[in-house]
């Protein structure tokens, strides 16, 4: 028979000697500072972070206050881009109606010799060349321009346009409807004195002072008076690019007895010089005395009492 297997022993126990006790061997002092370290970097981290955090926070304010800035001061540039736009295309305006102007001149047909009369009687000196004083308002007679229009600028295209703006998107030689709503909202159709008329409202106005005048002081011009139109937006008569100033309803023509003052024939009626003289202390402008042609029927607000207006808001 063979041997027995040996069961395995289990080791010796240590023995300690008397007086001591069985413990563990004290840590380095490397293993504590690890966690120590580790901590104070985690509040480094933490402080440079928010201090980043500081400075690009500051830099996004000062980049939007120069945004806000740059674009503030863009919107004026653009602003005053588009007014040198419309001053631009209101001198285009003005160029051309001074073309057209020369044009009508160059092909304005001649006007008939008026007869040989007796001078007339005195009517102010140098004023007027006439026939013999009548009382007929439509006797048609001559004038020295100088003595109308004294302080008053006839409108122009440009003024107009950087006031009031484009009354339509295009015009001919024919009345159409205003189509700028802002303009449509200034227009009104009004009774004034003994006549019906669709004006800007601030012409309205001072068209009613200067009835109002005439019919106390020349009640017999007064009753006869009659209009050939107010607010017509088109081009100016033998023009192909003016606008004419009835297209913003400042300008108003005037008949007397029915009868319309014949256009550019270098005389006007009786009647007419003596409402000139109202209009013009209203500050309108009279067209007998335009350079060009005479066109006595014609009165239009004075660029001086357009841009008064303006300035008193009534625009």
């Amino acid at each position: 028979m063979g041997r027995r297997p040996v069961p395995p022993t289990a080791p010796p126990a240590r023995k300690v000697p008397p007086g001591r006790s069985l413990s563990r061997a004290p840590r380095p002092a490397g293993t504590l500072a690890a966690p120590i370290i580790v901590a104070i970097g985690v509040v480094i981290g933490a402080i440079a972070f928010a201090v980043t955090t500081w400075f690009l926070d500051s830099a996004d304010q000062a980049t939007e206050l120069r945004l806000s800035r740059q674009e503030a001061e863009l919107a004026v540039l653009r602003e005053a881009l588009a007014e040198a736009r419309v001053e631009r295309q209101g001198l285009r305006a003005d160029l051309a109606q001074l073309r057209d102007d020369l044009s009508l001149v160059a092909n304005r047909a001649p006007v008939a010799p008026q007869p040989q009369v007796a001078p007339p009687a005195d009517l102010g000196g140098e004023d007027f060349e006439s026939p013999p004083p009548t009382e007929a308002l439509t006797e048609q007679m001559r004038l020295a321009k100088s003595r109308f229009n004294k302080g008053i600028t006839q409108l122009r295209n440009a003024t107009m346009l950087a006031i009031l703006g484009q009354p339509r998107d295009s015009y001919n030689t024919d009345c159409q409807p205003v189509t700028n709503p802002r303009l449509r909202g200034l227009i009104e159709t009004r009774k004034v004195g003994p006549i019906t008329v669709t004006m800007l409202k601030p012409a309205l106005d001072s068209l009613s002072r200067v009835l109002e005048r005439l019919e106390q002081s020349d009640p017999d011009i007064h009753a006869k008076l009659g209009t050939a139109g107010g607010l017509c937006a088109r081009l100016i008569r033998g023009s192909t690019r003016s606008i004419s100033n009835h297209s913003w309803g400042t300008a108003i023509d005037l008949t007397l007895e029915g009868q319309l003052d014949p256009f550019a024939d270098g005389a006007t009626q009786f009647g007419l010089l003596i409402l000139a003289e109202y209009f013009n202390e209203e500050g309108w402008f009279w067209g007998a005395a335009y350079n060009s042609r005479e066109d006595s029927m014609h009165f239009e607000v004075g660029e001086e009492t357009l841009r008064k207006w303006q300035a008193e808001g009534k625009l």
